[in-house]
């Protein structure tokens, strides 16, 4: 799955390098044995953004996208699209992405995190739950989108958000994205209509599988 995710970030335009951020050995040997790159960072971090710390610390870059490892059918231009607001706002310190919720089970699911944005396209909220919830009946048709785990960051903000306080809206729905939101600091969302998978549960995985396998026989 790492290979994927890999080779799809390397294909994004502007991309000037892919670095894979791990503690786990076993990681490293299955980058290296397909001539990537990697960095092995500390065994003691708490969050995937104290981990991105340790090596953002070390480049120099202006901005850094954090790709997780398990979006595998990750299209490459979602990289761009989610760092082009960085590049055209010097004062935005950090952006992500969502996608529309594709149905009610999406829109039910407490694995398919939920965004709800403002007129101009910064984050209001992200939960697990069905927001915004309908006093009057509602659906996935709703506000709400998608919110897909890939985020670009100013570099020289990736300290500073690695060293805010963990804050109780972050806790409640483990969601370390709500840190920003509750110290005061804005999160641009783009939205884009490009379906990308998040594994989360081994039906997740399943599904991919078998787009990898229809896709591999077309």
């Amino acid at each position: 799955m790492i290979e994927h995710v890999y080779r799809r970030a390397a294909d994004a335009r502007g991309v000037s390098e892919v670095i894979v951020a791990t503690d786990d050995r076993r990681i490293a040997d299955v980058v290296a044995a397909f001539g990537g790159t990697f960095r092995m960072t500390r065994p003691d971090h708490r969050t995937g953004t104290d981990r991105l710390a340790e090596v953002a610390a070390g480049l120099t870059c202006d901005i850094v996208v954090n790709v997780q490892g398990d979006l595998p059918l990750l299209e490459p231009g979602i990289v761009e699209q989610t760092a082009a607001p960085l590049v055209a706002d010097p004062e935005l310190q950090m952006g992500t992405v969502c996608t529309p919720i594709a149905g009610d089970d999406e829109y039910l699911n407490p694995n398919v995190v939920k965004v709800v944005r403002d007129a101009r396209g910064n984050a209001l909220y992200f939960s697990r739950a069905a927001i915004p919830h309908f006093r009057s009946g509602g659906s996935a048709d709703s506000k709400a989108f998608k919110h897909i785990g890939l985020y670009a960051y100013r570099r020289s903000f990736v300290p500073t958000f690695a060293a805010l306080a963990p804050t109780p809206l972050e806790i409640a729905e483990s969601l370390e994205q709500l840190r920003a939101l509750e110290h005061g600091y804005r999160i641009h969302v783009v939205l884009t209509h490009v379906e990308s998978i998040e594994v989360d549960t081994p039906e997740d995985l399943e599904r991919v599988r078998r787009l990898m396998s229809v896709a591999a026989q077309n």
